[in-house]
């Protein structure tokens, strides 16, 4: 089994976001940057099936300018064997993501597409199912279980649905997505972080794969939430049922 993991490159998940002096866009200047959680989940997991002997070969691959180089160094060193960087200093919307992803299937065979269920930067939740839909390939999102059965190349993928959890198999090749409660991540040891200055890195600028990237979405002002008004601290029921009364009268 040869696995793809795609990840991003997001503002470190302590850190406090806020918008730039033009209001366009995130100010992430002297912000600590990290791999997306949920990616670094779907990285292990892959790890995991690759130590189990079910996968010879974890590519990763991600997108963004000559900066993402570092987070591509740090998935090599958890156990990743080698890495894509698609450069390009264009921001993409899911969709556009979907697209340069699918471009790499049609010119790499991968039997799974493992990946996290969303990036903490714009919560889409979308670019997993895209790729999907594009490539033609069964899907299981939100991903906290998953085995290989005894079948060849078949999954077995436990799901967090509302309701519950849903367990869905499937032949490979096909598209997972992570949740939080897949697996923790490990930490990263300092022989294998010089290990991976040795492993392949293979650059490729973004108009090399012939992708028509209409600028679709303009983004008008970003800006901070509203700060919360403090809330009052009712001692007993007979206080909460007179505010609720109040309240109603006022709406």
């Amino acid at each position: 089994m040869r696995i793809l993991v795609p990840i991003k490159k997001v503002v470190d998940y302590n850190v406090r976001v806020l918008p730039t002096a033009c209001k366009k866009r995130v100010d992430i200047e002297n912000v600590k940057m990290s791999v997306n959680p949920f990616d670094e989940i779907a990285l292990e997991e892959a790890i995991r099936l690759k130590e189990k002997n079910y996968a010879e070969e974890i590519c990763l691959v991600t997108i963004g300018p000559e900066s993402c180089e570092d987070i591509l160094r740090s998935g090599l060193a958890m156990g990743a064997d080698r890495a894509m960087l698609i450069v390009t200093e264009i921001d993409l919307i899911s969709i556009q993501i979907a697209q340069i992803l699918n471009s790499l299937l049609k010119r790499n065979k991968f039997d799974l597409i493992l990946m996290g269920k969303q990036a903490i930067d714009d919560d889409c939740n979308q670019t997993g199912q895209m790729l999907a839909g594009l490539a033609g390939l069964p899907q299981a999102t939100f991903a906290s279980e998953l085995e290989v059965t005894k079948k060849s190349k078949e999954m077995l993928v436990i799901r967090e649905v509302d309701t519950g959890v849903e367990t869905v198999s499937f032949s490979l090749p096909a598209v997972i997505t992570a949740d939080l409660r897949l697996n923790e991540p490990r930490y990263i040891s300092l022989p294998n972080i010089m290990k991976a200055k040795k492993k392949e890195m293979e650059k490729i600028e973004l108009e090399k794969l012939n992708i028509n990237f209409a600028k679709s979405i303009e983004v008008i002002e970003i800006s901070e939430p509203e700060e919360r008004s403090k809330g009052e601290i009712l001692h007993n029921v007979d206080d909460l049922l007179f505010e609720l009364k109040e309240t109603l009268k006022v709406i």
